[in-house]
């Protein structure tokens, strides 16, 4: 027992590890900029980041006043091993609040930085967190991946604007997609790829989108389409299981195609909702099906092979020559405007 109890530490301890990614001030700042009217007469939140190093306090504190913020208020999670937790400079799990410049010196100084003690260990889903997220109105802040789903799930449950980092895949777990789907959530200007480290390193990871429920411009700008359907229908395999084309990259769209589409999900990059209709995600493995039927017994034999490349009874695949094709997760779109 005590084995496995050791075993289990380790693994809960390398994954708090994997989801202390520090967000760099530059692109903070690359993405903020289009948000700025968002921020007049708003407290914002940012519940997980340690509130000694982080960045984003750093933009909001030093861009208070010209954003025209209420409140600021800063926390993180305090993990009881001290090799997981930042700097550690104190044992105390702490939250920073500041109201804004007292001196007209445009400078957020340190006693004007209200340090409060919390009698937890600051995780976003403790009482005393949830009581301090009641009080904002725009949560922004880089959550651990690991709990990007349940992170996004609270906010929505209290009804908060929010700008938040979460990676690419993301976008197909169920709870977010149906947000995605619904018009209740979309993505940001930027990607992120570079973390900083508790130690100092840098960490590349997979692309990583900024997730908003803030209303921007880039959402509402068409995705120019060039290429032609009826001029080349060869260039557009259908699936074998479901009823829609199949396109490698969003800009090869075709402009004059009125059916269903398979689009790479990064195609959420580019998404204007009066543009294209959602229809579902083309993976029975994420849960949401779009009508995707399982294989017929004449594709019996390609079975082991398509196993072979990640795919599930029930995914899109293709068929050339003999040959199965199971490409990465589509999003299944329709144009609005055919």
């Amino acid at each position: 027992m005590a084995k496995k109890s050791l075993n289990k530490n380790l693994h809960k301890a390398s994954k708090a590890k994997e989801d202390e990614f520090y967000t760099q001030l530059p692109d903070i700042e690359r993405e903020l900029k289009y948000y700025k009217k968002h921020f007049k007469g708003k407290v914002v939140y940012c519940n997980c980041d340690d509130p000694r190093i982080s960045n984003f306090f750093h933009y909001f504190s030093y861009n208070f006043e010209k954003l025209g913020l209420k409140k600021l208020i800063t926390t993180c999670y305090k993990n009881q091993s001290m090799d997981l937790f930042s700097k550690h400079d104190t044992e105390q799990a702490i939250y920073l609040e500041y109201n804004g410049d007292k001196n007209n010196n445009r400078i957020p100084d340190p006693d004007e930085i209200g340090i409060v003690p919390l009698k937890g260990n600051g995780d976003f889903r403790s009482k005393e967190s949830i009581e301090l997220l009641k009080q904002a109105n725009i949560v922004v802040t880089n959550p651990p991946f690991s709990l990007f789903r349940e992170y996004v799930n609270q906010l929505v449950e209290y009804d908060k604007k929010f700008l938040v980092i979460g990676n690419i895949n993301a976008i197909s777990y169920k709870e977010c997609f149906e947000l995605i789907k619904s018009d209740k959530m979309w993505l940001g200007y930027n990607t992120v790829r570079h973390f900083g480290r508790p130690d100092g390193s840098m960490y590349e990871t997979a692309r990583s989108f900024w997730y908003t429920n803030l209303d921007i411009a880039k959402r509402h700008e068409d995705i120019i389409l060039y290429k032609s359907y009826n001029e080349t229908p060869d260039a557009y395999p259908t699936y074998e299981n479901f009823d829609a084309i199949n396109v490698d990259r969003t800009y090869d769209i075709p402009m004059d195609y009125n059916g269903f589409m398979g689009v790479p999900i990064t195609f959420l990059d580019k998404y204007n909702p009066a543009q294209f209709e959602i229809i579902g995600l083309g993976i029975s493995n994420s849960g949401l099906e779009i009508g995707v039927q399982p294989y017929k017994p004449e594709h019996k034999k390609y079975r082991k092979e398509i196993q072979k490349r990640g795919a599930v009874d029930g995914d899109l695949y293709m068929m050339k020559d003999g040959e199965v094709s199971v490409p990465y997760a589509r999003v299944i779109i329709k144009n609005k405007r055919i």
